[in-house]
């Protein structure tokens, strides 16, 4: 399996932490987003815990000033925004992958190996797409250029 793989650079990493657990809530901040002419790319929702929760998602970092005048309000209802820019994202993309089982062992073996922090990591059956910061961008894209060679 040879996967071809995709950069995008410029990225935002948006978390909303202490967010409320209700969908209306989620689906009110998306739209809000929308309504700014953001688009968003990964999204991570992380598990319940009590009554609120971590909802993570990438911007271009060309929408961040906008992003920002629109997380500040949230802050009035207790949620904490957390913005790191200057990230990537890689993306490992095969058809093939939906039958091979090991996909992503050895994606985060090869990322564990080159001692690379992940941001966050979304899949589907056949993309793999991991955020890593700016400064470890080359190693990563290294790591991964060649781990699923087989």
């Amino acid at each position: 399996m040879s996967a071809k793989i995709q950069v995008s650079s410029d990225v935002t990493l948006v978390t909303l932490r202490n967010a409320p657990v209700d969908m209306d809530f989620i689906a009110s901040v998306f739209e809000d987003i929308a309504a700014l002419n953001i688009d968003i790319d990964m999204i991570s929702l992380s598990p319940v815990q009590g009554s609120s929760t971590s909802v993570s998602f990438t911007i271009n970092d060309d929408d961040l000033m906008p992003l920002l005048g629109y997380t500040s309000k949230l802050k009035s209802k207790n949620i904490k925004p957390i913005v790191s820019s200057g990230n990537s994202i890689i993306s490992l993309t095969d058809n093939d992958m939906a039958d091979h089982p090991g996909v992503a062992s050895k994606i985060f073996r090869a990322i564990a190996d080159s001692n690379i922090d992940l941001r966050i990591v979304t899949t589907s059956q056949v993309q793999v797409s991991v955020l890593v910061t700016d400064a470890v961008f080359e190693q990563a894209y290294k790591a991964l250029s060649t781990c699923l060679d087989s």
